[in-house]
C-alpha cells in the first residue's frame, strides 16, 4: 500500500499528519508513506526528522486581499498542480490525506479527480480556505472540533473524530514528572505556555502574576517563555528582585507530555492541537487566543471550549497582568469549579482520534 500525507506551513498542520502517518504503520506495516510538502514550511524539518520521505511541490499561498502577490500566487498554483500530477504518476498511492496548509490543494484535488481515495482533517473549529474547497471533492472529512461542521458543504462526508494527538501524554506518571521537574506534591501546578515560540503578551501579563504568586505556598508556576523571549523576560525579573522557589521559569519545555502531566490549570493560546492535548488530559484553562491566526481561528476554538464550561477565554487585547491573576486566584480559590471545569474538559478529549482516523481512512482503499 501506498499513502501519501501532505500539511505543511506550520505544526498545527504538520504534527497530525505525522501522528496519523505513525497509526497507518501500526496498522499496516507494509504501508510505503510519503509526505508532500514545500520548501517554505516546517515540514522540510520535521518530516524527515521522524523518518519518513518528503517530496516538495512549488507552490504559494493566496492573501485575502488583491496584490501582486495574487498574481504570483495564481502562477504558483499551476505549477504546484504540475508538481502534484507528477508525483501521483510516479508515486501512484493508494490513499492521499491532507491535513491542512495551502501545500495539499493541489495533491488532494488532482488525487480525488484521478479516483484515488482522498480524505482530509481539519484541526479547527473554523475552517481554513483550503480545507473548506477540498471537502467538496473528498472522500472524507475529519473533524477536530464538532462546532468545523457548520463551515463546510452539506454534501461532504463530515465525522467528528477530535484532532490526532500522541497518546503518550497519557502514559506520563504524575509523581515522576513533579520529581523530574522539581516540582511539589501539595501544590496546585499552573502551567503556562505560548506556544513553541512563546507568546510576549502572556510573558508580560505573567510577570505581574508571578510577582504577586511567587512566595506563595498553595500554588507553583511552570512558565516556557518560548526561546527567543526567556533573557529579556529574566532580565525584567531580575529587576523586581527575583521570585521564590514556587516560580520555574524556563525557555521551552522539551518533554510536553511531563509538564501535562503535573498542570492543574492551563494557561495557553488556543491553537488546536494544544487544545486537545489540554482535553485529553482533563486539563481547564484560561485561553488567551492569538489574535492574528488566519481567519482569528483561535477565538473561535477557545470559545467553544469556553462555551460548555472547559476553559475561561480572555482575548489578547484585553489581557493584562492584573486580569490573568483575578481569573487565576477565582479557581484557586473554589477548587470545585477548577475540578468541574477539568471534568467537562476530559469529556471533550478524544486521545485516540489519530487511531481512528487512520482507520477510517484505510477502509477507503479496497484493497
Amino acid at each position: 500500500m501506498k499513502v501519501i500525507l501532505s500539511g505543511g506551513g506550520t505544526g498545527g498542520h504538520i504534527y497530525p499528519a505525522l501522528t496519523i502517518a505513525d497509526k497507518i504503520k501500526s496498522l499496516r506495516p507494509d504501508a510505503e508513506i510519503v509526505f508532500v510538502g514545500t520548501l517554505h514550511g516546517l515540514e522540510k524539518e520535521l518530516v524527515p526528522r521522524q523518518g519518513y520521505p518528503i517530496e516538495f511541490i512549488d507552490v504559494a499561498g493566496f492573501k485575502r486581499s488583491f496584490s501582486l502577490d495574487t498574481v504570483k500566487s495564481t502562477y504558483k498554483l499551476f505549477t504546484g498542480l504540475a508538481d502534484a500530477q507528477k508525483l501521483l504518476n510516479e508515486i501512484k498511492p493508494d490513499l492521499v490525506i491532507g491535513t491542512g496548509g495551502y501545500v495539499c490543494g493541489p495533491i488532494v484535488f488532482l488525487a480525488a479527480l484521478k479516483g484515488i481515495p482522498t480524505c482530509i482533517q481539519e484541526q479547527n473549529a473554523l475552517p481554513g480556505v483550503t480545507n473548506k474547497i477540498l471537502a467538496r471533492f473528498a472522500k472524507k472529512v475529519f473533524l477536530g472540533a464538532k462546532e468545523a461542521a457548520n463551515h463546510f458543504p452539506s454534501s461532504a462526508d463530515v465525522e467528528f473524530t477530535g484532532n490526532p494527538i500522541r497518546t503518550d501524554i497519557l502514559d506520563v506518571d504524575r509523581k515522576e514528572a513533579l520529581k523530574e521537574l522539581g516540582l511539589e506534591e501539595d501544590k496546585t501546578t499552573i502551567l503556562v505556555t505560548g506556544g513553541s515560540l512563546g507568546a510576549q503578551s502572556i510573558n508580560n501579563a505573567m510577570l505581574e502574576v508571578e510577582k504577586e504568586l511567587s512566595g506563595r505556598c498553595d500554588v507553583q508556576i511552570l512558565h516556557a517563555t518560548g526561546n527567543k523571549n526567556y533573557d529579556a523576560y529574566m532580565e525584567q525579573v531580575k529587576k523586581i528582585g527575583g521570585f521564590a522557589s514556587n516560580i520555574t521559569i524556563t525557555p521551552y519545555l522539551h518533554d510536553m507530555p511531563q509538564a501535562l502531566a503535573v498542570a492543574d490549570l492551563g494557561v495557553f493560546r488556543a491553537g488546536a492541537l494544544g487544545l486537545a492535548e489540554l482535553t485529553a488530559k482533563g486539563i481547564p484553562a484560561i485561553l488567551i487566543p492569538y489574535p492574528y491566526a488566519t481567519g482569528n481561528h483561535q477565538e473561535f476554538n477557545a470559545k467553544a471550549l469556553e462555551t460548555v464550561g472547559a476553559a475561561k477565554v480572555i482575548l489578547d487585547k484585553d489581557l493584562t497582568g492584573r486580569k490573568l491573576l483575578e481569573n487565576i486566584e477565582e479557581l484557586l480559590l473554589d477548587k470545585s469549579k477548577l475540578v468541574e471545569m477539568g471534568e467537562v474538559a476530559k469529556s471533550l478529549g478524544r486521545p485516540y482520534a489519530a487511531a481512528q482516523i487512520a482507520k477510517k481512512a484505510l477502509e477507503l482503499v479496497k484493497n
